[in-house]
């Protein structure tokens, strides 16, 4: 466990994120080599198949993201105020709100998948194979909410390296079982499915077993679990926000699906395998991001605001740097990363992933921003803003997907990433500045 409270801000940052982007670049890798080895293997619409369903994926294991990210929060901030009995009440209350969460999800997305589909007008070449998928994806989803939760609140207490490790066997595993179930057993799209759920829930269960023996802080007894409709409500202020915000975000994502299917499968091959690619890229800022919400809960609840402001502008520097690199890399060898996926014969759909890449590409040091300012409010405790600047990315997609992919094509599309992410920045870096000097005096 470590405490973020004392000690040098920018260290501490980059000491916690590393392991944060290495976990969260293998955890692309669960859908990677789904992409990867279907679109090698099985052919260009499976992989489109795939592709299509990204943003329903989205929609629905977004909010779980979003959920168990904000239940941490409140397990950070008791952790930075040294509230140990506060902090176990958090990890319970926490459970039970994911037990009761998932029961819901499940029910409600598993039978809504088909409609969902069709809804967005799928191509009809490819709709069967999409079904397969995401019915697996979603009728796993206790998986899903299972790893989530507990490495969020292993990054909450100040572990950041535990559950990486998980991460990469997890990801050989799976890796390993989509060979074996689309190659071996014939199992299609759906076994890339089943590979990626049993791989969240191996590492899930490694989680379990390390906590229970390395961590004593999070171990629970019967009375931790008699929680009250004051904490739940506590925690929900924090994490419905947060999953709601996630999954607003994800609207944007569905209109935008549903202009991308009118393009054909070629753009939907194209939008897919360049989106894997910037995934990839951008999980360096996503991790600071993040990072920063654990910093700046624990710092928050230890009553050292001046240490919070401190840290933002050493994690800006740090990560708005990283975002140019990365961003030249996609603009200059696009084409070659994406020609993995689907092979050089593909023309068409290597020069629209081109395309995607050098778009969104020059734009990553505002998606630095943004990820820094809305992780940070939200380690506030602040979830409006962060879900204020979820709607403007919604606007901002529909906009493209409406008006900007009639207009443009498939570059109209590619436009919607940077208009979404200058649209959110706006709010979240007012609202950041605006909290900050009441927090913070400059005097201090």
């Amino acid at each position: 466990m470590k405490n973020m409270t004392s000690g040098n801000p920018a260290k501490l940052i980059i000491y916690f994120t590393i392991p944060l982007i290495i976990g969260n670049i293998f955890q692309q890798f669960y859908s990677m080599a789904d992409t990867l080895i279907v679109g090698r293997t099985i052919g260009v619409n499976a992989l489109a198949a795939v592709g299509c369903t990204g943003s329903m994926s989205f929609f629905v294991l977004g909010f779980v993201m979003g959920m168990t990210s904000g239940l941490s929060i409140i397990t950070a901030q008791r952790f930075g105020a040294q509230d140990i009995h506060g902090v176990k009440r958090s990890f319970a209350t926490s459970i039970l709100i994911s037990i009761a969460s998932t029961i819901l999800m499940t029910l409600l997305s598993v039978p809504l998948a088909r409609p969902f589909l069709e809804l967005l007008q799928t191509p009809e070449e490819i709709i069967d194979q999409a079904q397969s998928y995401i019915t697996v994806i979603f009728g796993g989803i206790a998986s899903c909410v299972l790893f989530n939760l507990l490495s969020n609140i292993l990054r909450s207490l100040g572990d950041s390296r535990t559950p990486l490790v998980f991460l990469i066997i997890a990801c050989v595993i799976n890796i390993i079982f989509d060979f074996i179930f689309i190659l071996v057993f014939s199992m299609g799209v759906a076994g890339a499915g089943w590979a990626t759920i049993l791989a969240q829930f191996l590492s899930g269960v490694c989680c379990i077993i390390y906590i229970k023996k390395k961590v004593p802080t999070l171990h629970l007894s019967k009375e931790d679990f008699a929680v009250s409709w004051h904490d739940i409500k506590i925690h929900l202020t924090t994490a419905l926000p947060m999953a709601f915000q996630m999954s607003i975000i994800a609207i944007g994502a569905i209109i935008l699906q549903f202009a991308l299917n009118q393009l054909g499968a070629s753009s939907v091959a194209a939008y897919t395998t360049a989106q894997k690619i910037d995934m990839i890229a951008t999980q360096p800022l996503n991790s600071f991001g993040a990072t920063m919400a654990t910093y700046t809960a624990q710092n928050y609840g230890a009553g050292k605001p001046h240490r919070i402001r401190k840290g933002v502008f050493q994690c800006i520097l740090i990560s708005g740097s990283i975002s140019i690199i990365m961003g030249i890399v996609n603009v200059f060898a696009g084409h070659h990363l994406a020609s993995l996926f689907v092979g050089p014969a593909e023309t068409e759909v290597l020069t629209l992933a081109q395309t995607y890449l050098t778009i969104n590409g020059s734009m990553y040091w505002v998606l630095a921003l943004l990820f820094i300012y809305r992780f940070t409010l939200q380690g506030l405790g602040n979830g409006i803003i962060p879900t204020i600047a979820g709607i403007m990315e919604l606007i901002m997609r529909a906009f493209a997907a409406v008006i900007l992919t009639q207009i443009f094509g498939f570059a109209g599309a590619c436009v919607s990433n940077p208009l979404a992410w200058i649209g959110a920045c706006i709010p979240l870096t007012i609202a950041y500045y605006m909290t900050i000097r009441k927090l913070a005096p400059k005097t201090q």
